[in-house]
């Protein structure tokens, strides 16, 4: 007990708390009351997207507002000024976040997926976007058995959490994380690894448009690729209106409506699973069953009319912001000695899955500009697709996004099972 839990016993006697019997820290902050808390992890987010608005900084270009808002809670949790924290490092909101505002908002960013348009605009575009979650799933497997003897045992579930925002994006990492139960040291590495990467990998995407015409010569891409590409982006032009405030009772109702049906029925599948199954018990919890019904109820209901409800996206990442920043508040930096080999992993893995993205290129002959937006897609997800459509083909943002969606699609389920295989490539 007293090796597991060195950290917290050296943070209490240096910032002098009070010990309880049973060796525990009686935490002592500021702000404790949920509501409290809450408005807390809101004012963090809101601050640092006003911040990137009105400075409009490049910083936030390459370093995204998603690193400060996740740091800035660590902070106040942890650290402690005159015997107390901003805010703690344990509260009911976290917990609410976990249960609650995360199938919210997968709901929400998953009924906007729209495959056929997808595939109309980008064309064999998602095919690399799919070879590119390939090279994503077989890196982290190959990267974790390259550095795994560095790191702690459980760090595969630090690896499906990574491989979340590298499949779909950040909201995919944090389902990725509960259906994992990753420990926050582990979910505090993949943040760090996901930015380090990032400041690399969207600079080189952003650089390839100045070798176009080697690429495409290379790749073999057609002549006619970009001017159909362009065509087809034309006609995909949705309308753009101010919801109403009936569709704001809309989608509330489906929203809240899947979740209450994924909690109603997530404990008596997963049992079902567990008694037929008993070897899947470990891997189908009644987390992970929740979260896996839950999007795929909402993927459903992607192809009904419900997908035409506005601003279920931003309401989505909103929600996703807050909810890192919750990670952040309930964050303990004991882990971040691991970083090194994390990150060195890391590393092996976007060259893994940049080569997976060129050999995808040349099978199907397609154009650079198409090959760095599914590369964003994948790895920097709805917020960084746009930037790289925007500074290649600006007319192709609105097809980015919908390709970062797809990744949200696909995520759920592919990267608690790329944590699972590279768990079982070492033998854990």
């Amino acid at each position: 007990f007293l090796r597991a839990n060195q950290f917290r016993l050296i943070r209490c006697f240096i910032l002098g708390r009070q010990i309880w019997p049973g060796i525990r820290c009686m935490e002592s902050s500021l702000i404790s009351s949920p509501i409290g808390v809450l408005a807390v992890l809101c004012a963090v987010a809101a601050f640092f997207f006003l911040l990137a608005q009105v400075t409009e900084a490049k910083l936030f270009n390459y370093i995204p507002p998603l690193l400060f808002i996740y740091a800035t809670p660590v902070f106040l949790s942890n650290l402690a000024i005159g015997g107390q924290t901003v805010i703690p490092n344990s509260s009911i909101i976290y917990g609410g976040l976990s249960k609650y505002a995360l199938p919210v908002f997968i709901v929400l960013m998953l009924i906007k997926v729209n495959v056929p348009a997808i595939v109309k605009v980008m064309g064999k575009g998602v095919l690399v976007m799919l070879m590119g979650t390939a090279g994503v799933m077989v890196g982290g497997v190959v990267s974790y058995v390259i550095v795994h003897g560095w790191l702690p045992d459980d760090s595969w579930k630090g690896v499906g959490t990574l491989a979340g925002s590298w499949i779909g994006g950040t909201a995919n990492m944090l389902a990725a994380k509960e259906i994992l139960d990753a420990p926050e040291s582990q979910f505090t590495l993949a943040i760090v690894a996901d930015n380090v990467i990032y400041i690399v990998w969207l600079p080189l995407l952003l650089m390839s448009r100045d070798y176009a015409d080697k690429f495409n010569k290379w790749a073999r891409v057609p002549e006619d690729r970009l001017a159909a590409m362009d065509a087809a982006a034309e006609l995909h032009v949705e309308d753009d209106h101010a919801p109403t405030m009936s569709q704001y009772l809309y989608l509330a109702a489906v929203v809240l409506g899947v979740t209450a049906i994924g909690h109603a029925l997530s404990p008596a599948i997963a049992g079902w699973i567990a008694d037929s199954s008993p070897g899947l018990a470990g891997i189908f919890s009644e987390t992970t069953t929740r979260i896996l019904l839950i999007t795929t109820i909402a993927l459903g209901l992607s192809t009904t009319p419900v997908s035409k409800l506005p601003n279920s996206t931003a309401i989505g990442t909103a929600l996703v912001y807050v909810f890192v920043a919750g990670m952040g508040a309930r964050a303990e930096v004991a882990g971040l000695g691991d970083a090194p080999a994390f990150v060195l992993g890391a590393f092996i893995w976007i060259f893994i899955h940049g080569a997976f993205m060129l050999a995808g290129a040349w099978i199907f002959r397609v154009d650079v500009h198409s090959v760095a937006i599914a590369s964003a897609a994948n790895i920097g997800a709805a917020a960084s697709a746009p930037i790289v459509a925007a500074h290649h083909r600006p007319n192709l943002v609105p097809a980015s996004i919908l390709l970062a969606l797809l990744g949200y699609a696909l995520g759920n389920y592919l990267a608690p099972l790329t944590g699972h295989l590279a768990r079982m490539a070492v033998g854990q």
